[in-house]
């Protein structure tokens, strides 16, 4: 996956490159001619020069050390001569996949040009397997298919967090919108022993307990499937975990004047825009008790000071709990990454994926067309 951030024709962040490095280098270093294809943003019909990969060769020419050759087709006799000139062990990135429109219908033609630049396929973009692509599905019923070395890190820490965890586990579920994250609630319950809800998305449920949450945000909507999810939590042995206090404001702004109060006294002009410090307490004692945490999405809205702090103060605690060895942290989506970078504690985590829709369909329980690509290749 090359779908890194580039602003005036620079990679903003390698992150994800950093991630694939291991995988080429070992190829290249057993004398493969490895040919790296990705998709980059959403052109729309056709090349579009803002969206080029060239950029994002140079910068993983940069992280690897050694030239890389950038093609700028992917299918044609343009790209399989480029190939055809590789040296062993050398390494080629060909163009935007998406700039052709059978890339993402899995037409049968464009999979059959694209499998003409290679004898073998290793599909190492987890993060695009939840597309049934060319790229992630189609080309692993033309050529050999394997799992690269990031495919299987991510497949083996997802499976160690819902497969066959250390018990008890917890699931901290965070984010703007318990409308979106439905299936992954309703698929924790039966994996979990304590869920931990923040973010927007805990206004609701408090909201269908009839706390008054002022103007805060929240799905009045949902607020009936927020009291079936609580019911079958119960049902379950699966203990909910809802903030206690909160940090509110009447503006949502950098500097903006700001309180923490308990739950039930959250002004009708103000929104909860954090958990407050009893809450990040109370949740911290949950982390001691349990052997694992899968963790998805922020407690607050972290991007705006002073309203991360809660987020914050919970990853570090999470963070030292993982270097001690009393728990095994898992977490993943884009921002649930962004504001983990944010506290300073990406490292000290066990596992923290760059995915972002696939380890979101993941935790729905939903399966993966370019995970079962790989699988079905294997049988």
């Amino acid at each position: 996956d090359l779908n890194v951030p580039v602003a005036d024709g620079k990679v903003t962040d390698a992150t994800r490159l950093e991630r694939i490095l291991a995988g080429l280098k070992d190829l290249s270093a057993r004398n493969a001619r490895v040919v790296v294809i990705s998709h980059f943003g959403r052109p729309k019909g056709g090349p579009d020069p803002s969206m080029s990969l060239a950029p994002v060769a140079a910068k993983l020419a940069e992280l690897l050390g050694k030239p890389v050759t950038f093609v700028d087709a992917c299918i044609g006799a343009g790209a399989e001569d480029a190939v055809a000139r590789l040296a062993p062990g050398g390494i080629a990135v060909l163009e935007n996949l998406r700039f052709h429109k059978g890339e993402e219908k899995n037409d049968p033609e464009f999979t059959a040009a694209l499998a003409r630049s290679g004898d073998i396929y290793v599909n190492d973009a987890f993060s695009a397997a939840h597309r049934e692509h060319a790229s992630t599905e189609g080309l692993a019923r033309l050529l050999p298919a394997y799992a690269g070395p990031l495919m299987v890190e991510e497949i083996s820490a997802l499976r160690a967090v819902l497969d066959s965890p250390q018990r008890p586990v917890a699931a901290l579920v965070g984010g703007a919108k318990v409308s979106s994250k439905i299936p992954i609630l309703k698929h924790l319950l039966g994996k979990v022993d304590k869920l931990i809800i923040g973010g927007g998305m805990a206004n609701t449920f408090l909201l269908s307990h009839g706390v008054d949450i002022g103007k805060s945000l929240a799905e009045p909507d949902f607020v009936e499937t927020a009291r079936e999810i609580m019911t079958e939590a119960k049902a379950r042995g699966c203990a909910v975990v809802l903030p206690e206090d909160a940090i509110i404001a009447r503006e949502f702004k950098t500097g903006v004047a700001h309180a923490i109060v308990p739950i039930l006294a959250v002004p009708s002009d103000a929104m909860i825009l954090d958990v407050g410090p009893k809450t990040v307490t109370h949740m911290a004692d949950v982390l001691k008790e349990c052997r694992t945490l899968l963790w998805n999405g922020p407690l607050g809205a972290f991007e705006v000071a002073p309203f991360g702090d809660g987020t914050f103060k919970l990853a570090r605690e999470a963070a030292r709990l993982t270097k001690e060895g009393k728990l095994v942290t898992v977490a993943g989506g884009g921002d649930t990454v962004a504001a983990l970078n944010a506290a300073g504690v990406t490292q000290d985590f066990t596992y923290v994926s760059t995915a972002g829709g696939a380890f979101l369909e993941w935790l729905e329980g939903r399966e993966l067309p370019g995970v079962a690509a790989l699988v079905r290749a294997q049988a």
